[in-house]
């Protein structure tokens, strides 16, 4: 029953501490497994872990079942995300009294991002009062005194809402920051960053606040443990956090942005970040909070090499004693811990090669949907990427399905920078490989939101199709997913049934949650692979039922976002009410991918 502040008052005055975030996984054995991992990761001796919390409570049922297993099955000091915009009040009311019901006495006071804009999100009539982080905290102290400790959020480099990067300044958030902690606050966690600069110029200002509510409470810094590359730049991105240039050139001058390399740079970069923090300013701040993505590897690492948490890792102050039932071998020093996190030997039941690769090629969506990583690495929930005023201006108001299908070509041409199921970044190098065929096929109303060509066999350094350790060689099936009207796709179902044979694989569903495929429920295709060096064959990428399960959900809960923008019944929203409601979400993979144009043939005969 221990809150963070008293654990935190438990340690020595100059005593460093570190904790972990997680998600709920989006599939099932996702979620299986990243319990196994947290099991493992507990033994690293985290003061306590936070549970995320979708936006508008999307995960809520899942973000308190595994909050409460973390404190009461695994001994974790545990706190649970809360956010209160655009959400009723009966759901904040059912989450404060299920944690309290639980034993968890921790909560992150959250407002809830992405912000909607006032033509995209109205309060609901029972949660006008929630508006701000400011509104929940009063309201948490109203309603149960001091029984939760109470977390708030705060931007080293001031909060961005992605409209308006002028306006994204420390300064201006301060009063807010100060609002919420004179409200109640009783530490505060940073957004995610890369400057150190950033940070303790923003710790020298706080500290230094006129209201001196500041003087004594916690600052934990938020920090995103770098696992890939692309991971590292998109997740940046969406927190509008900025990367000094000296970090780009360490990661850049990796060739071909080579996974194990970024992992050992990122490594560095966190390392020396750490130390900084905690030298400068004179051990003020001595908490480090790792944004894990459900990722294990590269934070024991950190844990490893920094001199400042690796003694937190030694902590008796603050020891977790995982139960003996779940403990892997209860004796063990934390080193020998720490190398098994490493080197992911598994105390659990789950595949060696499988699980090395979780961590190796942490994917998202297109990874392994076993994995503790698989979801969305923002925790956002659904979001349309771009702000509603930018949105409306790029998609305009569309009137008919041909309007649809223009927004589509005009993404594959590059004159459209985004689309509702993508982010501002353009096609890789590899799309605009069948760029052609894509265009036809969404001309014809088959609008594709996922595809990738055949490969066989081309070197892992490759500038295009390369991934991996070096030396290897990587493989690839052809793939397309696309959106089309139900009369269509049962056309094309009647072909892929008569003519597809063996060759091609299939799973199809609508909103309703009509599914079809021509597979059973424990097949799984690895659409892409590598043969490197001294390894086993690595399938970081598979689809089957379960990730598309999962996927589709997400991508007709899309549609319903971008209708939001629109006025109830006019043209643009009735029209994409119809979409959402008759058309069919389709993937297909060609298994001869030893042909690089057979897929493409099938579709456009």
């Amino acid at each position: 029953m221990t809150t963070i502040v008293e654990k935190i008052a438990s340690l020595g005055a100059d005593e460093p501490f570190f904790s972990f975030e997680f998600f709920p996984p989006k599939t099932d054995s996702g979620l299986q497994n990243l319990i196994a991992r947290i099991r493992r990761m507990a033994q690293l001796n985290p003061l306590f872990v936070n549970i995320t919390w979708g936006a508008g409570g999307s995960t809520s049922t899942k973000s308190l079942d595994l909050a409460t297993l973390c404190h009461s099955e695994l001994n974790l000091t545990t706190c649970l995300h809360l956010t209160c915009t655009n959400m009723a009040k009966s759901v904040i009311d059912e989450a404060l009294a299920n944690a309290k019901k639980a034993g968890i006495r921790n909560i992150l006071a959250l407002r809830g991002d992405p912000p909607r804009g006032d033509e995209y999100w109205t309060p609901s009539a029972d949660s006008q009062e929630f508006l701000h982080a400011v509104d929940l905290v009063k309201y948490i102290r109203k309603s149960y005194g001091d029984y939760f400790c109470i977390g708030v959020a705060a931007y080293p480099e001031g909060y961005a809402d992605g409209s308006n990067p002028e306006a994204q300044d420390p300064l201006i958030d301060l009063p807010y920051l100060a609002e919420k902690t004179a409200a109640g606050a009783d530490f505060i966690m940073t957004q995610l960053f890369f400057d150190t600069d950033q940070l303790l110029k923003f710790e020298k200002m706080v500290r230094s606040h006129e209201s001196g509510v500041f003087k004594s409470i916690p600052i934990i810094p938020g920090l995103l443990p770098i696992n890939t590359y692309q991971t590292f730049i998109r997740t940046a991105k969406l927190s509008h956090a900025h990367i000094p240039e000296t970090i780009f050139e360490r990661l850049n001058a990796i060739p071909n942005a080579d996974d194990e390399q970024v992992k050992q740079v990122g490594v560095e970069v966190l390392v020396d970040m750490i130390k900084r923090i905690y030298t400068e300013t004179e051990h003020r701040v001595r908490g480090f909070h790792f944004y894990t993505l459900n990722l294990e590897r590269t934070t024991a690492m950190i844990l490893e090499k920094s001199d400042v948490v690796h003694a937190a890792t030694q902590s008796t102050a603050a020891k977790t004693v995982v139960p003996p039932a779940v403990a892997a071998v209860p004796s063990q020093s934390i080193e020998s811990v720490i190398s098994e996190v490493k080197d992911l030997k598994i105390a659990d039941s789950a595949a060696v090669t499988s699980e090395a690769s979780w961590d190796d090629f942490p994917n998202g969506r297109w990874g392994d949907p076993r994995s503790p990583a698989y979801g969305e690495i923002d925790g956002y929930g659904l979001t349309l990427h771009v702000p509603a005023n930018k949105a409306l201006e790029l998609w305009g108001q569309p009137k008919s399905t041909d309007d649809i299908s223009e927004l589509f070509v005009k993404y594959l041409k590059g004159t459209l920078p985004v689309l509702p199921w993508s982010e501002e970044e353009g096609l890789s190098a590899e799309t605009k490989l069948i760029e052609s065929e894509l265009i036809r096929l969404n001309k014809l109303g088959y609008w594709t939101v996922a595809s990738q060509p055949s490969i066989n066999g081309i070197r892992s350094d490759d500038p295009v199709f390369g991934w991996g350790p070096p030396h290897g060689y990587v493989f690839q099936k052809a793939l397309i997913e696309f959106f089309v009207p139900e009369q269509n796709w049962l056309t094309l179902k009647r072909r892929l049934q008569t003519t597809g044979g063996d060759s091609v694989s299939y799973y199809a569903c609508n909103a309703k949650g009509d599914f079809l495929s021509n597979m059973s429920a424990s097949d799984v295709n690895a659409v892409t692979w590598g043969v490197f060096p001294n390894r086993e064959v690595v399938q970081p990428t598979i689809i089957e039922e379960q990730s598309f399960r999962a996927w589709s959900e997400e991508a007709f809960g899309i549609w319903k976002e971008w209708q939001r923008l629109y006025p109830k019944s006019s043209p643009a929203w009735d029209l994409l009410d119809q979409i959402h409601g008759s058309y069919f979400l389709v993937s297909i993979v060609h298994h001869d991918y030893v042909n690089d144009k057979s897929l493409w043939d099938f579709l456009l005969q």
